[in-house]
């Protein structure tokens, strides 16, 4: 069978698979909505007929059908939670490009399942996860039901396809995933790989958290410091790789800055005393502010003008410069995406410490 053949009733009345392979392709064909059923051409009739006890098909949930009398195996679960929470295809609606029409429509999978495909060694493989959440507009109308916990968003994220599904953004899983877990050491080991994997970044995730108000729960608060501690040495390990990988020259590194007999001036991650450069990483995660795209509709970062921490850095920057020194501000996510780009931001400002105003001397002392 094919996805655009229609089913007879005489080819129906055996189960299509007897091992089903687990395949995506063939998931679509063996778990369908009651809606893709009629547009193949079997009527409500046989449908019902064909799920009778004994039958080759069963109910998997609430129109929604698994072709075969087997146990549904996890993305059988996973691709019928869809279909589930999904507006089933219309065919007078036309679909835009590059947005199959699957049956999901705006539903998206979240929670521990979306992480699960994301690659979480943390998380339970599908086959064992008992719930799969599913995202779905707050206006829809539906209820979670068996294994499906239907989860409501006033905006929802722009999806992000894995293993042919649509799923939240990291961010948004792992908000989800924690809102459902109560002990400390899970959220720990969630958010720590999410970071140390190289998933997402802790100000993203300590962003979605807050827009969630989880950040007041006990066990999430000391998982979170957790997670900062963890973007820190991750960020790290990053601008120590881009000075060695790309042949930059070996700078001080953690280090404090004051005027000789004066008033500490701060630290920062990376110095080169002789050319008055310095590198500082910025790897906040304010837990307050507007929350990321995808919960309550915004669409920019942080505010950092109401931001302390941001402060806080923009003056030590304008200290610093003020005295010469030139200070590149890098983030963890640059570093991640760009490092290339980064290595040549720093090289630049090296090189041009040569045309600059000799920098005022500071004492430079181990942080």
């Amino acid at each position: 069978m094919t996805q655009n053949t229609p089913l007879s009733p005489a080819s129906s009345l055996s189960p299509l698979f007897t091992r089903p392979p687990h395949h995506l392709q063939a998931v679509a064909h063996r778990v369908l909505s009651a809606a893709q059923l009629r547009a193949r051409g079997v009527s409500a009739a046989q449908t019902s007929a064909h799920c009778l006890p004994g039958g080759p098909w069963q109910h998997l949930l609430p129109g929604v059908h698994l072709l075969h009398p087997g146990p549904p195996s996890g993305h059988e679960r996973l691709h019928g939670a869809l279909l589930y929470a999904g507006r089933p295809p219309v065919s007078a609606r036309r679909t835009p490009p590059q947005q199959p029409d699957d049956g999901f429509g705006e539903a998206m999978v979240t929670g521990l399942a979306a992480l699960a495909l994301y690659g979480f060694a943390s998380v339970p493989d599908l086959e064992e996860l008992h719930r799969i959440d599913v995202l779905v507009p707050r206006t829809r109308r539906l209820r979670s039901t068996r294994f499906v916990e239907v989860v409501r968003t006033a905006a929802l994220p722009a999806p992000v396809r894995r293993a042919g599904v649509p799923a939240a953004p990291v961010e948004r899983a792992l908000a989800d995933a924690v809102a459902g877990l109560g002990e400390a050491e899970d959220v720990t080991r969630l958010l720590t790989e999410a970071v140390r994997a190289g998933h997402c970044e802790p100000g993203a995730v300590v962003r979605e958290l807050s827009a969630a108000k989880l950040l007041g729960r006990p066990a999430v608060a000391g998982a979170v410091d957790a997670l900062l501690a963890e973007g820190r040495a991750v960020a790290e390990e990053r601008l120590y790789a881009m000075v060695r990988e790309h042949g930059l020259p070996e700078p001080l590194w953690n280090v404090e800055l004051r005027l000789p007999g004066g008033p500490e001036l701060g630290g920062v991650d990376a110095y080169w005393p002789d050319l008055a450069v310095a590198v500082e990483l910025d790897t906040r995660a304010p837990r307050f502010g507007p929350p990321s795209q995808g919960r309550r509709g915004g669409n920019r970062g942080p505010d950092r003008s109401e931001d302390p921490q941001w402060s806080a850095y923009a003056a030590k920057r304008e200290r610093l410069e003020r005295l010469g020194v030139t200070v590149v501000h890098l983030t963890p996510g640059k570093l991640r995406e760009a490092m290339d780009q980064q290595a040549t931001v720093v090289r630049t400002a090296l090189m041009a410490a040569d045309d600059r105003e000799p920098a005022a001397y500071l004492i430079v002392l181990p942080r």
